[in-house]
């Protein structure tokens, strides 16, 4: 049943028993910097009472009364003509698209007085609208502090007048010389930009446009050149799917340039027909830790099973195992079932000729144009660059010599160029290798347009006027094409008259302000051809050694083009946990054969073995290794997008992966680690704010006992009502009150539902609400101090199926400590839940009875509110809430140098949402279930004489509004059609530590695995 699993949040916790005690005591633990609060030394060193000691560190009524006053003022310049379309206090949104040559989404871009401060999905535009972390922090970039501000040639400012001088020079010379001229660019399936370049090659008939990508998908659109005979990604949707199996395929993540998942979590949802998950990996990726049954396997094994089930579903048989289980449960499910594979064109081929057997209905059909790297056509720009026939090279923000696995040679053979032009946002090593420079323009300052997928068109539209001197790459070629200071050079105009024949009759004002459009391009993808006997071959000449290698990437960082976001360098990986860093996974096994050791010191803060990482003879010095539960023995996981060089104050963090990626496959063989003695501090939030120490708080339960066992059944119920034993006998908790309850039926009462089932723990609810909410960056240091600033955490626990039901445990006398040792290896591949935790707004709210000034209140609607200037900071609240999800301001984080990220400079400051203060140190903050947003929603709908409705609340939270899986939906109880209230009525419902009686505002649902129990 649900509470017979054991549930821990790491191996140290395994291991130690006593941990949470520890923890729970060091948690409130006085530390306190005297030095910071009293100032210079002499003050230190005087003689000073202990009355004049409490003033000094603000725990004095009056010297709170005085500091609350003492608040700077900052005077603000009036418009001169204030725009017709901009309110002052009211926000504006703008459907634009956000692509930077990595990630896409339609979303409708939020601002305040000509600011963008928040990014959120477009409704209108469905699947290709959901956002994930990196578009979510996407803003964030745009106030980029560190970015290119200047034209530069021959590394000095110059205006773009001298700069299109000495490109059209070059550009006049190499035509003339019949040198080539080649536009090096990211992915970009812009149908208008294409036009453009089309016409830019006509006056210059030896341009060429080269497609280069840091990660480019080369063995997905190999495979899909060879099987469908056309170089673009298939589309698949899970809504229809009942059985998925994926080996080594991260598709809740960069699967084939999209995540699945909205449509997975919509498979998902309990019942006869809910989609089951096995999971066939070495990593633990974020699509393992969600599967109801995951494998561990080095990554030569998992070539070896797929070829396996390829043969037994074609009717060859197959003496494996695992092999013939996962074949025999794909061929019951038949066309209701589909497989993906990642790591190499061979793996690929595979899965695809597999789901063709099977008749798979996930596979729609359509064409993903996102990726256009082809890897033939760059190693045949590679011989034109060595060759020495390119006479102009203008790169359009990617930098190959820190993203290709020969970037050195790359960089060597730039040498051979007469003309380097770099459209860069960053003093990069393309920047410091090109003789001209141009800022690129970030997605938000530009015009533009995506054709993402069959049947789809976008539109991208500025909303900011460019912050600094920077131009899209569209505008230089206008300038290139036409000549300086033509009328034709405008390419708003141009992407207008472009788009007239793409909008198939929809005006061009509505296009934009939906976002996205029908596309008539009905490109579709069919099966036609594919050689199983190259593909099978292709895997068995991976050559299998002791350790073996899986690059992947994090749902922070991607591939690294937001590496210098400190919102994303901060945000915790959803597996480990940690941040600010990426590392070596290993086994625990492994890790104990080799000598690598993870500790905890006695701040309870992690340290882990440096070692120095070999691979085929090419070396990375100085790798910090994490030991990853689940992590297949003989295998170990290192991200890309890391250890990026003059990009950026925040950039330069963890140790770049590159040089080991060849670009098309992710799995590498003949791996060598040698310890270099020294150790490496981790930034982590795992193992604080724990729940002290009680496990029965992440509920799961098997299919098969979901659907034919009551969840109330007196002996069996897998979530029983919680039930008071008083005087008058046994009582539901509902029934039992410490305090009598105010009516609060009158109104609004919110309630948060937060799903198990389909929390996939992707983190974009967590930037959302950091976007919202202006919860500051507090740096490493500080993670490490365990002095996160989050509002909203998603908890990651791992859990080991029970041996020992806990009746014979009892019998035996087995304690807590008793049971772990007789479960057999449980860190080595636990089951994991993720569980969003956000302050629970208790009806009954200790945090409320123990604070001397009143500074947090509960209010009618639901909402325990905090006042800011009358907090104190004693951190009664703290250490009285049993969720642990409110948070202490130890240092004013803003225009404070020790915190130098974006609250530490005036244009990282503009992403501040001015409907949130930006609180001060000694303060407790936390989160607020966006009382801003909830009360602007009620005063619309009270300016326009109506009530509010259901889907109106639902977006009110940012952590609401950017679930892409609708883990997260909040509302109305008082609606009786809400929803929120519709979810609460639900069996799998459940209060966290509801035994306490705090009465939350926030339930949560049981998870339930489709798992075949054995």
């Amino acid at each position: 049943m649900a509470s017979n699993k054991i549930q821990f949040r790491s191996i140290h916790e395994l291991k130690d028993p006593a941990l949470n005690g520890k923890l729970a005591l060091k948690e409130f633990q006085e530390e306190i910097p005297v030095e910071d609060f009293l100032g210079d030394a002499e003050k230190n060193e005087s003689s000073t009472s202990r009355r004049d000691f409490l003033k000094l560190l603000g725990f004095s009524t009056a010297a709170v009364t005085l500091a609350a006053c003492e608040a700077p003022v900052i005077k603000t310049i009036p418009y001169v003509v204030k725009p017709h379309e901009i309110i002052p206090g009211v926000p504006n949104y703008y459907a634009s698209t956000y692509f930077d040559g990595y990630d896409f989404a339609s979303v409708l871009v939020k601002t305040r007085e000509g600011r963008p401060i928040k990014i959120d999905p477009n409704p209108a535009a469905g699947d290709l609208g959901k956002t994930n972390a990196r578009a979510q922090a996407s803003v964030l970039s745009l106030y980029d502090n560190d970015k290119v501000k200047q034209p530069k040639l021959d590394g000095k400012d110059e205006t773009f007048d001298k700069v299109d001088d000495f490109v059209i020079k070059g550009l006049e010379e190499a035509k003339a010389s019949g040198k080539r001229i080649v536009l090096l660019s990211h992915s970009f399936a812009s149908p208008t930009f294409k036009k453009l370049f089309a016409e830019f090659k006509a006056k210059y008939p030896t341009a060429e446009l080269v497609t280069y990508d840091a990660i480019p998908y080369a063995a997905s659109l190999d495979a899909a050149q060879e099987v469908f005979g056309q170089r673009a990604l298939p589309v698949y949707d899970l809504k229809g799917s009942e059985l998925v199996v994926a080996f080594q395929a991260d598709f809740l993540g960069e699967y084939n340039a999209a995540s699945l998942e909205t449509s997975y979590a919509a498979a998902r949802k309990p019942g006869a027909s809910m989609l089951r998950h096995i999971q066939v990996e070495s990593n633990m990726s974020l699509t393992g830790a969600n599967a109801d049954s995951r494998y561990r396997l080095k990554p030569s094994a998992v070539n070896k099973t797929l070829v396996e089930v390829y043969n037994a579903i074609v009717g060859g048989g197959s003496s494996d195992k695992l092999a013939s289980e996962i074949a025999k449960e794909l061929l019951a499910k038949g066309s209701k079932a589909v497989v993906f594979a990642d790591g190499s064109k061979g793996a690929q081929v595979l899965a695809h000729l597999i789901n063709q057997k099977l008749g798979s209905v996930a596979f729609t059909g359509k064409a993903n144009f996102l990726k256009e790297f082809d890897k033939a056509r760059f190693q045949e720009f590679l011989g034109w660059l060595n060759g020495g026939q390119v006479g102009v090279l203008i790169t359009n923000n990617v930098d190959p010599i820190y993203s290709h696995h020969k970037g050195q040679d790359f960089k060597k053979s730039l040498t051979k160029v007469p003309y380097v032009i770099a459209v860069a946002d960053k003093k990069n090593e393309m920047y410091k290798a090109a003789k001209a420079v141009i800022p690129v323009a970030n997605w938000l300052e530009s015009w533009g347009d995506i054709e993402p997928q069959t049947g789809v068109y976008s539109l991208m539209q500025p909303t900011i006027q460019k912050i600094y001197k920077s131009r899209q790459i569209e505008e230089s070629l206008l300038v290139w094409k036409n000549g300086k200071n033509n009328a034709a050079n405008n390419y708003y105009d141009y992407l207008k008259a472009n788009s007239a024949s793409l909008l198939g009759g929809t005006s061009f004002n509505k296009a934009l302000y939906n976002g996205i459009v029908a596309s008539a391009n009905a490109t579709t993808l069919s099966y036609a051809g594919g050689n199983a006997a190259q593909a099978v071959a292709e895997l068995g000449n991976f050559k299998a050694s002791d350790l073996e290698l899986v690059l992947y990437t994090k749902t922070s960082i991607g591939d690294g083009t937001q590496s210098n976001n400190p919102w994303l360098q901060e945000l915790p990986d959803p597996l480990t946990r940690m941040s600010w860093d990426n590392y070596l996974t290993i086994s625990p096994k492994d890790a104990e054969r080799l000598g690598i050791e993870n500790d905890l010191n006695a701040r309870m803060q992690l340290d882990g073995s440096i070692v120095n990482l070999t691979v085929n003879g090419v070396t990375i010095e100085n790798v910090p290794v994490f030991i990853q539960p689940g992590q297949a023995d003989g295998s170990v996981g290192l991200a890309l997008g890391y250890g990026k060089k003059n990009s950026g104050a925040t950039a330069d963090t963890g140790v770049n992966a590159y040089p080991l990626f060849d670009g098309s496959n992710l799995a590498v063989s003949n791996v060598k680690i040698e310890k270099t003695g020294e150790s490496h501090e981790f930034a982590g939030i795992q193992l604080q704010n724990t729940l002290m120490g009680r496990y029965d708080i992440a509920k799961e339960v098997p299919l098969t006992e979901y659907l034919n066992v009551a969840f109330d059944d007196e002996h069996h119920g897998w979530n029983k009502p919680l039930e008071y034993h008083t005087i008058s006998g046994a009582l539901p908790a509902g029934k039992i009150d410490l305090w009598d309850a105010f009516d609060d039926t009158d109104g609004p009462h919110f309630n948060l539902s937060v799903d198990l089932n389909s929390c996939t723990g992707c983190g974009a609810c967590i930037i959302a609400c950091q976007a919202e909410n202006n919860v500051p960056v507090v740096g490493k240091e500080e993670i490490r101090m365990s002095r996160d600033m989050y509002w909203l955490r998603i908890d990651r626990y791992y859990s080991a199926k029970e041996k020992i039901e806990t009746k014979e445990g009892v019998e035996r006398g087995l304690n807590v400590p008793n049971l772990y040792d007789i479960l057999i290896e449980p860190n080595e591949s636990p089951d994991v839940i993720f569980q969003p935790v956000m302050c629970q707004h208790c009806n009954h709210a200790p945090c409320e009875t123990v604070c001397p000034v009143a500074a947090t209140s509960h209010s009618k609607q639901g909402q325990n509110h905090m006042a800011y200037n009358r907090c104190i900071g004693t951190r009664y609240c703290a250490n009285n809430c049993p969720y642990k999800v409110r948070r202490f301001n130890w240092f004013t984080y803003n225009l404070n140098d020790r915190f130098d990220f974006n609250q530490n400079n005036d244009l990282g400051r503009m992403v501040l949402n001015p409907d949130v203060v930006v609180r001060t140190r000694g303060v407790m903050e936390k989160c607020s279930l966006c009382i801003q947003k909830t009360q602007a929603t009620i005063l619309n709908a009270k300016k326009e004489n109506r009530k509010v409705t259901d889907g109106e609340f639902k977006e009110s939270v940012a952590c609401a509004a950017a679930c892409s899986t609708g883990s997260l939906t909040f509302g109305d109880m008082n609606d009786k059609e809400s929803e929120v209230r519709k979810l609460y009525s639900s069996n799998r419902r459940y209060h966290l530590l509801e035994e306490i009686g705090t009465k939350p505002n926030v339930f949560y649902h049981t998870k339930v695995r489709n798992r075949i129990e054995k």
